[in-house]
């Protein structure tokens, strides 16, 4: 068995843990003043004369605000001039202003009031009368701002939303790097506590644990843990498995910083791999490299995914989505959402350009049997791709 896996006491490896030292900067003030003037831009471009951003990833693009979505409407309203407008409740205007980190003008609302009056009374004052909606707004969101504004003036915001948030800034990069690299030590320290009859469970407690000592966000925004069998259905199951020399062991987890993702998937063996899984690991790894391979500015996203699919059909795997073979596309966009544009698939011809991230996880599975799932994210470079964190080298040695 390899020196990486198993070699570690919870203890030993609760040791390792530390407070992540070099922590990447918050996105700057004007960093989020320029993220305005740009949807400002792209509003021009588009014919649009406001837009209307709704909580969640994409409003704290644009103010900071980690605000979740409810019933409640808690929105940004931008205009093509001066301060962006926000909507909120009374009652929470103290913790929205908390984490507001850029000047807003702010349009309050009481509980018995109609939040959406106030959105088309602001665009009447500003001589607005088209809205672009952010495409994460419900339809109930939709149904409101149609009693005051007329449905035809209401368009879809994704132009404009992508437009801004789809190629990452350096700082944007950073945080995301910092995230990746917490998750890929949490990844390392959950190799080495496996052990005989060690719980899923008791795994997915250590990687929590392990990112919030290291100084995640919240610990793990998710984590899966499979053995064996299980590690053929890509989002696994329900139930605690237990180890068992010469399994397949799937970990994907992942954390945020400052609210950007890392999203990590490792596979490996404990104990001595059959001929079978290391074939069809050693195929995965070539899968991957394909695809990274091909990724450079101009190319477009389903081409990434063809790379992969070629792969595996030389393989004698598949072909397309059946199986045995890879079910799934081959990698999505990352950011303040784990999974958000671009969407490397087949049929996606949005072109890559320098700044965008995604994921490159070509999973195979056999069922019945097991899966492998390697997902590593790249940034889109000048002249080609940057891995945020090294594929794995062999399927009993997951690590560099």
């Amino acid at each position: 068995m390899s020196i990486q896996i198993g070699h570690l006491t919870f203890e030993q490896a609760h040791a390792q843990l530390a407070p992540w030292a070099q922590r990447a900067p918050a996105i700057t003030v004007n960093e989020y003043a320029q993220r305005i003037e740009q949807a400002r831009v792209l509003m021009r471009i588009q014919g649009v004369d406001a837009l209307l951003v709704g909580a969640g990833a994409s409003l704290r693009y644009f103010t900071g605000v980690p605000w979740h979505a409810s019933e409640r409407l808690v929105a940004l309203l931008i205009l093509l001039s001066g301060d962006p407008l926000l909507i909120c409740p009374v009652f929470e205007e103290g913790s929205l202003d908390a984490v507001l980190l850029l000047p807003v003008g702010k349009r309050l609302w009481e509980e018995h009031e109609d939040p959406y009056a106030l959105v088309a009374q602001a665009m009447r004052e500003h001589g607005a009368r088209t809205l672009a909606l952010d495409s994460g707004a419900t339809f109930a969101v939709h149904t409101g701002l149609c009693r005051h504004v007329d449905a035809g003036a209401i368009t879809d915001a994704t132009a404009i939303v992508d437009g801004c948030r789809l190629c990452k800034s350096p700082a944007e990069l950073a945080l995301m790097q910092q995230a990746c690299d917490m998750t890929l030590q949490v990844q390392r320290l959950a190799a080495g506590i496996a052990h005989e009859g060690i719980g899923t469970d008791a795994m997915v407690r250590f990687i929590d644990e392990a990112h919030r000592a290291l100084g995640a966000d919240n610990g793990s925004t998710f984590c899966i843990v499979q053995f064996g069998e299980a590690t053929a259905f890509p989002h696994g199951i329900p139930g605690v498995q237990h180890l068992v020399e010469g399994q397949l062991v799937l970990i994907d987890t992942g954390c945020t910083v400052q609210g950007y993702h890392s999203d990590i998937t490792r596979t490996w063996i404990y104990g001595k791999p059959s001929d079978h899984q290391r074939r069809i690991w050693d195929l995965e790894q070539a899968a991957q490299a394909a695809a990274f391979a091909v990724v450079r500015p101009g190319v477009a996203c389903e081409v990434v995914d063809r790379a992969a699919r070629q792969v595996l059909e030389l393989g004698g795997l598949g072909p397309d989505y059946r199986l045995p073979g890879l079910p799934h596309r081959t990698g999505h966009g990352c950011g303040l959402a784990i999974h958000e544009a671009p969407y490397l698939v087949r049929g996606n011809r949005t072109v890559l350009c320098p700044g965008m991230c995604a994921s490159d996880e070509p999973m195979i599975v056999v069922p019945g049997h097991f899966g492998v799932r390697l997902e590593d994210h790249f940034h889109v470079t000048e002249d080609g791709a940057h891995w945020f964190t090294l594929p794995s080298p062999e399927i009993d040695r997951p690590f560099i």
